[in-house]
């Protein structure tokens, strides 16, 4: 009897003591799976609290993929609760809440070399600027999702220094989506992952989702074949082969066969 007692006043404890976070949207639904063509379980309304057990990767919605496992057992998009960050809050969802095969112990961040290429292939835009395709873009890369990017917490014009703030704020988003794709069989060094987050950061998420680079990696093949042979596909930008994009694969190549004896997925050595 005083067994169950203590488990039962520890499990109310931390369901009291949970944090919980404000939902932004007027209806939000809460679904039986991480994305839109799951069925609504319930709905939450506007300054409603939700405690998040747990995120993982799903559909994209308006530029986030993550999504919120809550304490009533569905996911709602992250994109409708305020976290106050760009990305995860808690740990990752395992393979049965539908985000992959991913533990949630890969590196969340990737190497230098991996941040440096995706600068040097983004470009500097110190002010918001449309990209070659019309898309408004800041800093390294980062699209703008609000109107003169006001999601940006850093004074425009950027420095380099707050560019690359912005763009470390924004890359483990992508690399969390990546890894939520992968199944725990694939092994992937420091420079695979951070190729590959470049890749991702550059076509996103949800063409990542669909790419035949990752059925393949998660078939078993061979690491290095897989991305000589797909990376070089992802070459066009509004219906039109773009130079920049053919060279930025080569880079991603470069970087990814480059031999590293550190670990980065599906565990971070």
């Amino acid at each position: 009897m005083k067994l169950f007692s203590l488990a039962l006043f520890t499990a109310l404890s931390a369901t009291s003591f949970a944090k919980t976070y404000p939902v932004t949207g007027n209806t939000v639904n809460c679904r039986s799976g991480p994305g839109t063509s799951y069925g609504v379980k319930k709905s939450y309304q506007k300054g409603q609290s939700v405690s998040i057990s747990c995120q993982t990767s799903g559909t994209s919605v308006s530029g986030n993929n993550i999504w919120d496992k809550t304490s009533d057992g569905c996911y709602v998009a992250d994109y409708y609760i305020k976290t106050g960050v760009n990305g995860y809050v808690t740990t990752k969802c395992g393979s049965t809440g539908g985000g992959g095969g991913s533990s949630g112990s890969y590196c969340k961040k990737i190497n230098t070399a991996g941040v440096n290429l995706v600068a040097q292939w983004e470009g500097f835009v110190p002010s918001p600027k449309p990209d070659p395709i019309g898309l408004p873009t800041v800093g390294y890369g980062h699209l703008c999702q609000k109107k003169n990017c006001a999601e940006v917490k850093y004074k425009f014009p950027l420095s380099q220094t707050t560019a690359k703030q912005l763009l470390s704020d924004d890359l483990p988003k992508y690399t969390a989506c990546l890894a939520g794709y992968l199944n725990s069989k694939v092994k992937l060094n420091d420079n695979q992952l951070a190729a590959l987050t470049s890749w991702t950061f550059n076509v996103g998420c949800g063409n990542v989702k669909t790419s035949t680079l990752i059925k393949r990696l998660n078939k078993g093949d061979n690491p290095n074949t897989v991305a000589s042979q797909e990376l070089p596909n992802w070459r066009k930008a509004g219906g039109q082969v773009m130079q920049g994009l053919v060279n930025r694969r080569k880079a991603e190549i470069k970087l990814f066969k480059t031999a590293s004896s550190k670990q980065a997925y599906p565990k971070c050595q």
